[in-house]
């Protein structure tokens, strides 16, 4: 089993990829290996890092989208084949004398015409935003990530998006230093205005199934 790694201040435990402490904030020491280095390399080109999870899932895509193809192209091939089979064993045109039959008499019948009612199309859905803490309320939420204040906004607003891209609810941006229950320095990503600690934790699974490795409550006090 893999020995689990710390952070080298609080002595929080933390995964391969995490930069910073999510207790903290302390820069975490470098990982090595495949997964480490291309991680490092999808921060620095697009600034926020989704977590290892996103490399077997490329993997199996392309799998999927290879195997797709090979079987469009054999599928195609049997289509041909079936085609070619029926064009030769076709039968040639019929020498019998065709049958006369009497025309039938034709009858007119009228139609009244009907008036339908065009619906209207449905509205488009509401376009996914950004949320703010309400002013002044007391609650729970949970947090997603914290970034440092020296890396700017943006970084935090990067992730935040990426949260609500990928099926996140309730999504927004803190700064710590206006809430007296969180670390100052930090640039919070939270999902979710909870009332009490309870609700925050029910829907933690739901954050580690969108691919959060480090989600935890944290009650968010003005």
């Amino acid at each position: 089993m893999a020995e689990e790694r710390r952070c080298p201040r609080c002595g929080t435990p933390f995964d391969d990829g995490q930069e910073y402490c999510l207790e903290c904030g302390q820069r975490l020491p470098a990982s090595t290996g495949p997964v480490a280095f291309l991680g490092s390399i999808w921060r620095r080109r697009l600034g926020w890092y989704p977590g290892d999870w996103i490399w077997p899932t490329l993997l199996a895509l392309l799998v999927a989208v290879g195997a797709g193809a090979v079987s469009a192209l054999w599928l195609a091939d049997r289509s041909s084949s079936a085609n070619d089979t029926v064009v030769r064993t076709e039968a040639g045109p019929s020498t019998s004398t065709p049958t006369r039959t009497a025309p039938e008499p034709t009858t007119t019948t009228t139609t009244t015409p009907t008036t339908t009612r065009e619906t209207p199309p449905p509205p488009p859905p509401p376009r996914k935003t950004l949320v703010a803490w309400p002013a002044g309320k007391r609650g729970w939420t949970i947090v997603l990530d914290s970034v440092p204040t020296t890396n700017g906004r943006a970084a935090a607003i990067a992730e935040a998006r990426q949260a609500l891209h990928v099926g996140m609810a309730q999504v927004g941006v803190l700064d710590s230093s206006r809430f007296s229950s969180l670390h100052p320095g930090y640039f919070v990503v939270f999902s979710g205005i909870y009332d009490d600690e309870a609700a925050a934790q029910s829907h933690i699974i739901e954050a580690h199934r969108h691919g959060f490795r480090g989600p935890y409550p944290r009650p968010i006090t003005p």
